[in-house]
């Protein structure tokens, strides 16, 4: 008699090595998916070197049931576990089932909508001096400048970072354990590896790293005005001192992890979504010159709210995730077998709802390939279809913070400076890891400077994107 596993089957894929298909997927990620889904159908199997068999799903419906799948069954932390080497054993991208639940119970407070709201204005302030800085009458890559903005704010506003000698020391180890390559991804894969010479840079910029983040934690710990702090890291530590009740507090070690998380996961990731944005709307004078209105709406005699122009700025930022996905996928590891997809999968495939090719299709946005924030505007997203922040449990918990963060550095950027448009080709797509960012940084040109008033504070709403890189 067969066993229930016996009986499984997969959908069908092509018949390429592994390695051949890691490398099509590295060198041609969205083109090859794409084209496996014209070929085989909505739901495709691609085998993968040092992945295993990934199951793509394409019908809205199928990515609906993994959404919602049972987490005991469908494992989002497994899918995640190659990153155990830098985020820790204890991270929220790695665990899974009861003890996912609690900790990310205890993670939610900075990251609600009041929490972020109270962030905005010095994000701003960050935005603010770095733009200072850009050159004017020559091109360059502006990915690199929002990647600082991106950890400034991170270390002030999730680390709480204020020492000043820590707070330099953590701005120049942090982007060299953050922007690791290929080579060294082998050894965060690998923890083992990292004692070994080609990686014991890795090693030593992770081990100072946590010299410091542990410092920043004891500080907190000590801090008698702990209550008053609004950086993440207080707030973690406070939820666990006055809710006891839904778990105990967390180790020295478990926030450690949990701020590597942040970091790692709400860093490059906001970084590349704002240079995507530069990148499409300096391609697409009309839409430009629409977000330089609705950012410098505000700066006019009347500092009344201007909801209208937020919502146009958000509609940008969802557009360019739309059309130019920041993370590659999402998966989940599979338990047991399950129906889905017309086929019973098998335990310990992963299964990987195709964000790329959904939210690609003309389908589900008439005109795909059109850059057109237009369509945001008052549109109700499903969940199933549009997912830059994932789904289901799993889905990004800074997701809010993401898209008010964009938001305010893209305003501060449109009010400050005059950006020159060009005719030149858009940038493509190149797999950083799995992140997609563009291949020449964003190359922007800064035609002149604004001298603009004070920004003006305003409600931060909730995050726009209803449902739904990824697993948090």
């Amino acid at each position: 008699m067969r066993t229930a596993q016996e009986l499984t089957s997969l959908p069908p894929g092509p018949r390429l090595p592994p390695a051949v298909q890691a490398a099509l997927m590295l060198r041609f990620g969205p083109r090859y998916v794409a084209a496996c889904r014209r070929r085989y159908g909505p739901a495709f199997t691609l085998r993968v070197a040092s992945m295993g068999t990934l199951v793509y799903l394409t019908d809205p419906a199928d990515i609906k049931t993994v959404f919602a799948g049972d987490p005991r069954i469908y494992h989002a932390g497994e899918a995640n576990s190659m990153l155990i080497g830098l985020l820790g054993e204890t991270s929220v991208l790695v665990i899974d089932d009861d003890l996912h639940r609690d900790r990310r119970r205890m993670m939610l407070a900075p990251f609600a909508r009041d929490a972020v709201a109270r962030q905005a204005p010095l994000i701003a302030e960050i935005a603010a001096d770095n733009i200072a800085g850009w050159p004017v009458g020559e091109t360059f890559p502006v990915a690199p400048k929002m990647s600082q903005i991106t950890l400034e704010v991170i270390l002030r506003t999730v680390i709480g970072a204020s020492d000043p000698a820590r707070l330099a020391a953590l701005r120049e180890v942090m982007p060299r354990l953050l922007s690791v390559g290929p080579w060294e991804t082998l050894a965060i894969a690998n923890p083992k590896l990292m004692g070994r010479r080609p990686w014991r840079a890795v090693r030593d910029a992770r081990d100072e790293a946590d010299r410091l983040l542990y410092a920043e934690i004891a500080d907190r710990r000590a801090d008698p005005d702990l209550a008053q702090r609004t950086d993440a890291l207080a707030m973690l530590i406070q939820a666990g001192r006055e809710n006891p009740a839904d778990g105990r507090e967390m180790t020295d070690r478990e926030l450690r992890d949990q701020l590597m998380t942040l970091l790692v996961a709400g860093h490059d990731t906001t970084a590349t979504g704002l240079s995507w944005a530069l990148e499409r709307l300096t391609r697409h004078p009309e839409i430009l010159a629409r977000a330089v209105r609705a950012a410098r709406a505000g700066d006019a005699a009347d500092t009344a709210p201007h909801v209208r122009d937020d919502e146009y700025l958000d509609a940008v930022i969802k557009e360019t995730l739309r059309i130019r996905p920041v993370v590659f996928d999402v998966g989940r590891i599979l338990k047991e077998p399950v129906e889905l997809a017309g086929h019973r999968l098998p335990a310990g495939v992963m299964v990987v709802p195709g964000m790329v090719v959904v939210q690609a299709s003309d389908e589900f946005y008439p005109h795909a390939a059109r850059f057109d924030p237009e369509r945001m505007l008052g549109a109700t997203l499903s969940p199933s279809t549009y997912l830059p922040f994932g789904g289901g449990n799993r889905r990004c918990l800074g997701a809010t913070f993401a898209m008010v963060e964009s938001r305010v550095v893209l305003r501060e950027i449109l009010r400050r400076v005059e950006l020159d448009t060009t005719a030149r080709p858009g940038e493509r797509r190149r797999l950083k890891h799995v992140i997609f960012v563009p291949h020449r940084g964003a190359r922007v040109r800064v035609r002149s400077r604004r001298v603009v008033p004070a920004a003006v504070d305003r409600q931060a709403p909730s995050c726009p994107v209803s449902g739904p890189p990824a697993a948090g």
